[in-house]
């Protein structure tokens, strides 16, 4: 995967209560590069995520995934894992609005 990173990821499993975020800033050099992220639905909530840990598939998905239906945008149900791997042809680009971000967890 090429640095810089995506604008929208989705997460595996819930962090902070939230699975879709948005890229708010990257730094770093080689094996020490990191990616602050947001929540869509909390931009003031911020988490820190070395690359390593966003390129690995199983954790972090580049793009928007629909989340599966009997999941909201809490995250109440846990980990969606095995909908990542089957849907990593569904990822939207990095440019996606936000509410395109919100109707993915409201279908």
């Amino acid at each position: 995967m090429r640095w810089p990173p995506n604008q929208a990821w989705t997460s595996a499993s819930k962090r902070e209560g939230y699975r879709h975020f948005e890229v708010k800033q990257f730094g770093g050099k080689r094996s020490e590069r990191w990616v602050e992220l947001f929540p869509v639905n909390k931009k003031e909530l911020r988490i820190k995520v070395s690359w390593d840990e966003l390129k690995t598939h199983t954790k972090w998905t580049s793009g928007w995934l629909q989340l599966p239906k009997d999941e909201d945008c809490s995250g109440k149900t846990g980990d969606i894992t095995g909908f990542l791997e089957e849907s990593q042809e569904k990822t939207l680009d990095g440019n996606v609005s936000k509410t395109s971000a919100e109707d993915l967890c409201n279908p």
